[in-house]
């Protein structure tokens, strides 16, 4: 039988993280997210599946703990809320230089600088962009409850060793704080070091065997060409990303006539919206991104040939995903923005009033 529990989100992402088989958690307390360290902590891991967690000194020793967890072929995880994501750039441009998977767990809060505790939407660029130096990516998931927490650090995983590549769940402080009714995961089995050569020999830093020569992780070529060949090597790997794993959810989309756009907890208060609006005869519908990287341009532009106008709402002082839907619109069609910073969380009400406004 399933087990289903009320949990609050940041602590179901600790849950999670131990059933799945997570070898090591490496963190710093921020808020809204600490409840997820704490989680763990009380829950008492390395005594049930021999999981690793540790408080570092700081959110800088956080992230290159993980790389060296990662380096070994381990299923390793961080986790911060905006400011501490912040600090953790540089070791994240060296995972993905590195190629190596982990999992990054990002709880916004509002911004910037200390900003706020409130929940926010305004690290999207920074998270899907590449925050720190070079040209690199990061697969990003955006859940918008308290399952998807739950789901998504198993499927975070997948993909982060399916690619070698670094993994953000990129949350906000509503659905980390919320308490939802939720499936939990059930129990896998950590990776044996048998398993880890089997599933990553051929890069994980595991200690020389017989069969091979040793295996060195590590993001820097001082030889030009190599590491332009390198990067050649890495953008391959993103647009392979970008063909097979673009995720979204459409809601009341079969017979619109305008589209919103939204993510996170922003979906779900805009799917609210769209009832509001489809009980007085309006056409329209909701576009949710499940992955901010790939982000799902090719559906976008499809809807955006039939649409009368489209609507980005985020909770953003002047919008960030709102620029890749308009690079998905290519012109097509009109798009709009609606958005609240500072830790504002926009109600369906006001989203209703500022679209009957502009459109």
């Amino acid at each position: 039988m399933s087990e289903i529990v009320l949990m609050k989100g940041n602590e179901v992402i600790a849950e999670a993280a131990i059933r799945v088989g997570c070898d090591g958690y490496f963190g710093y307390p921020i808020t809204p997210q600490s409840e997820i360290m704490e989680t763990l902590m009380l829950r008492e891991p390395w005594k049930e599946t021999g999981m690793i967690v540790l408080q570092a000194e700081s959110e800088i020793a956080a992230i290159n703990m993980v790389y060296g967890g990662a380096s070994c072929g381990k299923k390793v995880m961080t986790s911060s809320s905006s400011p501490g994501i912040s600090l953790k750039q540089e070791g994240l441009s060296f995972l993905c230089g590195s190629q190596l998977p982990c999992l990054v767990v990002n709880v916004q809060r509002g911004g910037p600088g200390l900003g706020t505790i409130q929940p926010s939407q305004a690290d999207y660029f920074q998270s899907v962009k590449g925050g720190g130096h070079g040209d690199y990516k990061l697969i990003v998931l955006a859940p918008n409850c308290v399952q998807e927490m739950n789901d998504f650090v198993e499927l975070g995983f997948t993909l982060a060793f399916k690619y070698r590549n670094p993994v953000m769940l990129l949350a906000d402080g509503v659905v980390g704080q919320i308490m939802e009714k939720v499936e939990l995961s059930k129990y896998k089995k950590r990776w044996t070091d048998d398993e880890i050569e089997e599933i990553s020999g051929d890069w994980a830093t595991t200690g020389k065997k017989s069969h091979r020569t040793q295996n060195v992780t590590s993001s820097l070529d001082l030889a030009a060409i190599k590491q332009e060949l390198r990067n050649k090597e890495i953008q391959k790997k993103y647009r392979q990303i970008e063909k097979k794993e673009v995720r979204f959810e459409k809601y009341k989309c079969d017979d619109i006539e305008f589209l919103i756009v939204a993510y996170g907890s922003c979906a779900r208060i805009c799917s609210k919206m769209v009832d509001l609006l489809r009980e007085e005869g309006v056409k329209i519908g909701l576009l949710r991104p499940i992955t901010l990287f790939p982000f799902p341009v090719k559906e976008i532009e499809k809807i955006a040939q039939s649409v009368k106008g489209i609507l980005d709402v985020e909770m953003s002082a002047s919008g960030q995903m709102v620029e890749d839907v308009k690079l998905a619109v290519n012109g097509k069609t009109r798009v709009d923005f609606y958005g609240r910073s500072g830790g504002v969380v926009p109600t369906p009400e006001e989203v209703y009033v500022y679209f009957k406004k502009k459109f």
